[in-house]
C-alpha cells in the first residue's frame, strides 16, 4: 500500500494511476498529521503481460526448432541468396 498527501498526488497523479493499474492500493492523506481521507484503486487491475511464446499455455518447441537450418534457408538469412536489383535510371 502506498501512502500520499493531497499535493504529493496532485503532483505526481499519473504515476500513482499507473501503480493502481498495476494492482497497488494508494491512500490519500491529508495535513501534517496524514489522516486518511481518500483511497486510489483501479476498477479493474490490468492483466499481467506474458513474457513471450514460452509463456503462453500450449506453445511447444519441437525438435525441429534445434535442427540445424538448410544451406539454402542459410544463404537467404545472410543475404546471399537476394536476388541482385536492376540499376535504376536517372532523369536528367
Amino acid at each position: 500500500m502506498i501512502s500520499a498527501t493531497i499535493f504529493e498526488a496532485k503532483t505526481n497523479l499519473s504515476e500513482l494511476l499507473k501503480k493502481a493499474l498495476n494492482g497497488e492500493t494508494v491512500i490519500i492523506t491529508s495535513g501534517r498529521s496524514r489522516t486518511p481521507v481518500a483511497k486510489l484503486e483501479a476498477i479493474k487491475a490490468r492483466p499481467r503481460k506474458r513474457l513471450g511464446a514460452l509463456e503462453t499455455p500450449g506453445f511447444v518447441l519441437t525438435k525441429a526448432f534445434f535442427e540445424p537450418l538448410p544451406e539454402v534457408e542459410l544463404r537467404l538469412w545472410n543475404g546471399a541468396g537476394q536476388p541482385k536489383r536492376a540499376a535504376r535510371r536517372t532523369k536528367k
